[in-house]
């Protein structure tokens, strides 16, 4: 937004000056940034999100996951700029899959654990 006006200033020896002053004012709302870890478990009224492609580090899918998923909807959810299509083509990798399948062996051993300490407490009594 840009206003002209013109003013008056007192200039050597007393003389009035006029001069033509040019405001340019950009609109802007208060707002804050942070980042998709600092966002996790929050969920926020509104979000302008980026998930383009960063010139350095990368952009996973748990980043993506957690940045689309802290608003309260998906009409609440604003994209900052035009992205690749093939950052939610890639794959988890693999070590997390490893990671992910050990846990979930060590989950159904715990159960099982605990399903035979039930039961051996039930016979003993």
């Amino acid at each position: 937004m840009e206003q002209g006006f013109t003013i008056q200033v007192e200039g050597t020896a007393g003389k009035k000056i006029r001069r033509r002053v040019r405001r340019r004012q950009f609109p802007m709302t208060p707002a804050h940034a942070f980042t998709d870890y600092r966002a996790q478990g929050q969920t926020l009224p509104y979000v302008l999100i980026d998930i383009a492609r960063p010139p350095t580090g990368k952009l996973n899918l748990f980043n993506l996951y957690v940045a689309l998923s802290r608003s309260a909807g998906r009409e609440t959810i604003r994209l900052l700029r035009d992205f690749d299509v093939d950052v939610f083509k890639q794959s988890h990798d693999a070590y997390l899959i490893q990671e992910d399948e050990r846990l979930e062996g060590l989950d159904k051993r715990t159960h099982e654990w605990w399903d035979s300490m039930r039961t051996n407490f039930i016979l003993s009594t």
